[in-house]
């Protein structure tokens, strides 16, 4: 009887192939923004993360929390076409902070059935304690640039969040731009 054959392949039987090269930095695409943008997004949500986390919350509140409080009044379904979630989603967080009265939700004047969600006073105040966490953060990188460099910091993030209509619409009810500032 002979011996099976060895065989030279690494690999197990039937494994897909295993790529060793890592893929370029630059070249057909260019990861440093993405890695820039990764990174970046790591360290604004962890500075929030971590004041959520003594509450139970997560990113999802903060959203909700933040838009709330930008916007008070703000209809469920204002805050559904923001966010770009499904009422079941948003259904559980605003629960959570409604119980435990980070947000209060009140009918409509003209229309009863329309309910309106307000910030309460510890809404309001952790709203603003995550975004000076976050501010802290965004002041250290921006004392690192000069005026002329906020343009096109700001042009290229309103380009990336600007794909949905109802981000444009935010910036423009929220006047967020840059053009012709001074």
């Amino acid at each position: 009887m002979e011996p099976p054959a060895v065989r030279d392949d690494p690999r197990p039987v039937g494994a897909a192939a295993v790529v060793r090269d890592p893929l370029p930095t630059q070249g057909l695409l260019d990861f440093r923004v993405i890695e820039l943008l990764f990174f970046a997004y790591r360290e604004f949500t962890g500075d929030a993360d971590s004041i959520l986390e003594k509450y139970g919350f997560g990113r999802a509140h903060h959203r909700v929390l933040h838009f709330v409080n930008r916007d008070p009044g703000l209809t469920i379904a204002e805050l559904l076409d923001i966010l770009q979630i499904t009422k079941q989603s948003l259904s559980r967080v605003l629960r959570q902070l409604i119980d435990e009265d980070f947000i209060c939700q009140i009918p409509g004047d003209e229309d009863r059935r329309q309910r309106r969600l307000y910030p309460t006073e510890k809404g309001r105040a952790l709203a603003i304690e995550l975004s000076r966490a976050q501010v802290r953060r965004i002041e250290a990188a921006l004392a690192k640039t000069t005026d002329e460099d906020m343009r096109p910091i700001a042009t290229f993030l309103t380009a990336m969040a600007s794909d949905r209509q109802a981000a444009r619409d935010w910036f423009e009810r929220k006047d967020i731009s840059w053009k012709d500032r001074e």
